[in-house]
């Protein structure tokens, strides 16, 4: 996790505030736990949650002269398969050395009996965390130069060979978009947030709309601005974060849902629709989408339109979930009710993307 640096011209990043009552643990425990298992140390353990996480609540430790990061699950009833922290361990772990930029993991618990939910332990990273995908205060060049590192980078994960780095086994080949829509359309269904008539359509209109299978990568499945770290002073990835949806799957799946932001306004999603981004220095989706062809051997990116669709979906059953999870108290985040809301929001652009692509017969 990143220190509390944001970019120039905008409020520093809040950073870590104090644990919230609902995700407070025994710090003596985990104490010893690091003791024992990572490094000895002297002196009491330093805990604070950060703000922003969704999913897994994640908190800054400071054990003596030593500075960690902790992802737990979150307490309460989960959906069946959430929360993977052990798969987000493990991906993280063989990513380490590949030129794809992660924290080095110290170590793993999947004993309940220590904070109340499995964890892991991992280096705490110095840098910049960027909320703002129109990256305000920067210069149109320096703007330009981040947004060719993070294609750099999500072009460098699509181009690891999964085997080489021992994650042949780490999810199926082939299948991968239709298995995305069954999970999701699952999740979405599982929660108890009210349904959404354009996710309902969605859920019909997806299944048999599957390209065939592209090629099986490393998927990071949530990769986006303010899920890297970068150098506190240079255009430059010191860390990708937030695995949790990591896979094998389709590498421009993966890619179009992080190229859906050229496609979403910041109402709506974090997203760049409507912003002038010539004048900004930010590469057009064309000009973007380009740039990852020419890092991965790529052609062309073939059913384009399809892919931000599915992720659209895919990003509004997730956001029903955090809906769904605020509503039974257990939300990782302050602003989960609000963050919730906008399920039905982005449902009803990809729906509209839907209609229009069946207008057009493509």
């Amino acid at each position: 996790m990143a220190g509390g640096q944001g970019n120039a011209g905008e409020a520093a990043n809040p950073g870590a505030t104090l644990v919230a009552p609902m995700h407070a643990f025994d710090a003596d425990a985990l104490a010893g736990f690091i003791r024992a298992n990572v490094a000895p140390f002297d002196g009491a353990l330093a805990v604070e949650q950060f703000q922003g996480g969704q999913s897994n609540p994640t908190y800054r430790v400071v054990a003596g002269g030593e500075r960690y990061v902790l992802r737990r699950k979150p307490p309460g009833a989960l959906l069946p398969s959430a929360h993977a922290i052990e798969r987000e361990h493990r991906v993280m772990s063989a990513l380490a050395g590949s030129g794809v930029p992660v924290p080095r993991m110290r170590a793993l618990c999947e004993d309940p009996a220590v904070i109340g939910t499995a964890f892991y332990l991992m280096d705490y990273v110095e840098g910049r965390v960027l909320w703002d995908p129109t990256l305000p205060g920067m210069t149109p060049a320096e703007r330009r130069a981040h947004y060719d590192e993070l294609n750099r980078v999500i072009a460098a994960l699509h181009c690891v060979d999964p085997a080489r780095v021992g994650l042949a086994d780490f999810g199926r080949s082939g299948g991968y978009v239709a298995r995305q829509v069954a999970r999701w359309t699952k999740q979405y269904e599982a929660g108890s947030a009210d349904r959404i008539e354009a996710m309902d359509r969605l859920i019909a209109w997806l299944p048999p709309r599957v390209p065939p299978d592209e090629a099986t990568r490393i998927v990071h499945g949530d990769f986006r601005l303010d899920n890297v770290i970068f150098h506190a002073r240079e255009p430059r990835v010191l860390a990708v974060l937030d695995w949790e949806l990591a896979t094998l799957g389709d590498p421009l799946s993966d890619f179009a849902y992080h190229a859906m932001a050229w496609r979403l306004t910041p109402g709506q999603f974090r997203g760049l629709a409507g912003v002038d981004l010539a004048a900004l220095g930010i590469p057009g989706e064309r000009e973007y989408v380009a740039a990852y062809c020419s890092r991965t051997g790529r052609e062309n990116v073939g059913q384009w339109e399809f892919y931000l669709i599915f992720n659209m979906f895919r990003i509004a059953a997730i956001l029903h979930g955090v809906h769904s999870r605020a509503l039974a108290g257990n939300a990782a985040s302050a602003d989960a009710l609000e963050t919730g809301a906008r399920a039905r929001l982005v449902a009803e652009v990809a729906w509209s993307m839907a209609r229009e692509l069946d207008r057009r017969g493509a």
